[in-house]
């Protein structure tokens, strides 16, 4: 492995995201999965679900 990518793996590891940044990660590997498998998958629709997700597990 190459000595700047091992630089940027040790500094990535000490990375600390919040939980709006993991949601937006979550959301974007989503859509990207998704979209691969059907172009008419669209953000809007991934959101929307994460919403309907969000609601159903206060309750």
């Amino acid at each position: 492995m190459g000595r700047d990518l091992q630089e940027l793996l040790e500094k990535a590891s000490t990375v600390k995201m919040s939980a709006d940044e993991k949601e937006e990660q979550r959301r974007s590997f989503a859509y990207g999965n998704a979209n691969i498998e059907n172009a008419r998958v669209t953000r809007k629709i991934i959101d929307e679900e994460a919403e309907a997700l969000k609601a159903i597990r206060k309750n």
